[in-house]
């Protein structure tokens, strides 16, 4: 349940990016951190899911 809840919130974040990407004028001011943001989380999601593979 945890990670599902982890998973729809990634999905939120990222499709916060891509519209900031698509409409930039319409962008909040916190944008920068929503971006650094979820690219964080989503280099941890993928390092995260390699180590489960090697195991």
């Amino acid at each position: 349940m945890k990670m599902k809840i982890a998973y729809i919130g990634l999905i939120v974040l990222n499709c916060m990016v891509l519209l900031g990407q698509l409409w930039p004028e319409g962008a909040p001011p916190f944008a920068r951190v929503v971006n650094i943001l979820t690219i964080s989380l989503n280099l941890i999601l993928i390092l995260s899911l390699f180590k489960k593979g090697k195991s």
